[in-house]
């Protein structure tokens, strides 16, 4: 039997030479990790229109979805894995806002290591930071 991968997306949304990025809610999965916007595709929907989705529910924006960055599949201890995928953003309507999150920040790229992130963006985030964006 094929098994199906849930598709995460996530976006890399820059603004001025900075990151936005999310704090998860306490009492959620993961509390208080550090992500980036997005989040699950939904059955039927191609993972650039789940990430607009994503960030409208999220931050109440509407954003011109740009290429993707990196793409890979990640498993959390005892579960199913699954396929992450990031997308660049740089242009988008409305100021993001916070409607999900216990907290979002603007970071300099340089200094998104010292964030406690999701363990299956640890990687992506460091290769993000020294600008190896290609090599994820």
């Amino acid at each position: 039997m094929l098994h199906f991968m849930q598709s995460v997306v996530a976006a890399v949304i820059e603004r001025q030479g900075t990151i936005l990025i999310c704090q998860r809610k306490a009492g959620q999965k993961h509390a208080l990790k550090w992500e980036f916007p997005g989040g699950k595709v939904e059955p039927g929907e191609t993972p650039v229109a789940a990430i607009r989705r994503e960030l409208e529910e999220e931050l109440g924006i509407r954003a011109q979805i740009g290429p993707e960055i990196a793409r890979y599949s990640y498993a959390y201890p005892g579960k199913e894995p699954i396929q992450l995928i990031f997308y660049s953003v740089t242009e988008f309507k409305g100021q993001p806002e916070n409607w999900v999150f216990e907290r979002i920040c603007w970071e300099a790229r340089g200094r998104l290591t010292a964030y406690d992130f999701l363990e299956g963006d640890t990687d992506f985030v460091r290769a993000l930071t020294s600008g190896e964006k290609g090599r994820v």
